[in-house]
């Protein structure tokens, strides 16, 4: 990027004892395989760029978010660091922190997958280059099914609850569900409000501050006609995600039928759980009659390095590389990433997976999770208001009043 030392710093660049420019990255990657594939990448750039060392601070997400936030406070932010995107990142771009990697981005976008630009595009600029991407769906057990008589995944809502009714009656547990942790719920009434108003509600209410709106009544609605139905398992109020006896475990040990989660789904009901292999399916959250939103519309997010105003070239060159096609094939097949680039998809080797990445590929819309997209407080309230209309506490009016009374008060 040409210019990029003209801009006001946040942070002087520095060089080490053999003259070379030293380019900070704070990362998350402190498990295997991410934390050893993380430092060999960086060998792999210095080896090209002899006049660059990559300073690696690897730090777990709770403490990498509280000293992000002190840094964000002081003004002087890593040369390269991890973003999730959303509210947060523009706060920090509103302040003059972050590096518009537009003129970088651009010339590389049709590389992506579109879906993984996104949560760092604001105002028809771009400011973190993804390295990773996912999609909430729902994970069911084929096995399970075929038993209940369903030949094939629902593709409506209404479809959706028939097939609730015919795993009870075929005496299965239709959905797990950690009704404890409270954010498994939540994603339920964050795609019904997407199916029934469109992504772009979606922001439109947070610029509004008002949740009261009908695609977000009718989103509780709809969600209250499935609790009625009773299809999570027994004692769900009470239940953690990756608990013995939680979400992924009933999933994994074939005691449920579905469950609407991530593309970590199937890693976390394997050590939860049993697993159940190859009876494991993926499909996207069904369509809902009259909605404007499409089934092809995704919720979910992932990770993106964005660049700190004024950090040197060296930074920008290192995303261009480690966002290579060769390097996110490195990323996928040894770091068991999510691809962002398409030449990298046929890396990937897990079936599930790739009917993830499918699903993000085909993807004519995207809505970063709601704890992102939203400031941290309007996230934590739709949590705490839809796990309430879950355990028959709240109606769907309640919710969106409770939710728009915070959001007002940010």
């Amino acid at each position: 990027m040409a210019g990029l030392s003209a801009c006001s710093d946040s942070g002087a660049t520095t060089t080490d004892s053999e003259g070379r420019t030293v380019v900070e990255l704070w990362n998350i990657q402190t498990t295997e395989p991410s934390k050893s594939v993380w430092p060999e990448r960086v060998k792999a750039f210095e080896a090209k760029n002899s006049k660059v060392r990559i300073k690696l601070v690897t730090l777990e997400n709770d403490a990498y978010k509280s000293k992000m936030t002190a840094r964000t406070s002081s003004g002087k932010l890593p040369d390269i660091y991890h973003t999730w995107g959303g509210g947060v990142l523009r706060q920090q771009i509103d302040a003059g922190l972050v590096e518009d990697l537009t003129p970088t981005v651009s010339p590389m976008a049709p590389t992506f997958i579109p879906a993984s630009l996104k949560p760092y595009e604001f105002d028809g600029k771009t400011y973190a280059m993804p390295i990773d991407i996912g999609a909430v769906g729902f994970w069911y057990n084929k096995a399970l099914f075929a038993k209940a008589g369903l030949t094939a995944p629902p593709a409506t809502w209404a479809d959706y609850l028939d097939a609730v009714r015919r795993l009870k009656s075929a005496g299965i547990t239709p959905i797990a569900l950690a009704g404890k942790e409270k954010w498994p719920g939540m994603y339920y009434w964050a795609y019904l409000s997407m199916r029934v108003g469109g992504v772009d509600s979606m922001q439109e209410a947070a610029d509004a501050e008002d949740f009261t709106g009908d695609s977000f009544l009718k989103a509780g609605e709809h969600l209250k006609e499935l609790v009625a139905l009773e299809p999570f398992q027994k004692g769900f109020l009470g239940a953690g995600y990756s608990t013995p006896n939680g979400e992924a475990a009933v999933m994994g040990n074939g005691e449920a039928a579905m469950e609407l989660m991530g593309q970590w789904g199937p890693n976390v009901q394997a050590d939860s759980g049993k697993g159940i292999g190859e009876d494991l399916g993926f499909f996207p959250f069904p369509a809902v009659a009259g909605g404007k939103g499409a089934r092809t519309d995704v919720f979910g997010g992932g990770g993106g390095y964005a660049v700190r105003k004024g950090a040197p070239q060296a930074a920008v060159d290192f995303l261009k590389f480690f966002m290579s096609p060769e390097s996110d094939r490195v990323l996928v097949s040894e770091a068991e990433m999510m691809p962002v680039v398409k030449e990298a998809v046929g890396a990937l080797t897990d079936p599930g997976l790739k009917a993830v990445s499918e699903t993000l590929g085909k993807a004519t819309g995207f809505q970063l999770y709601l704890d992102q997209a939203y400031p941290p407080a309007v996230g934590q309230e739709i949590n705490d208001s839809v796990a309430a209309l879950i355990a028959g506490t709240k109606s769907p009016e309640q919710v969106a009043r409770s939710v728009t009374q915070v959001a007002k008060s940010q």
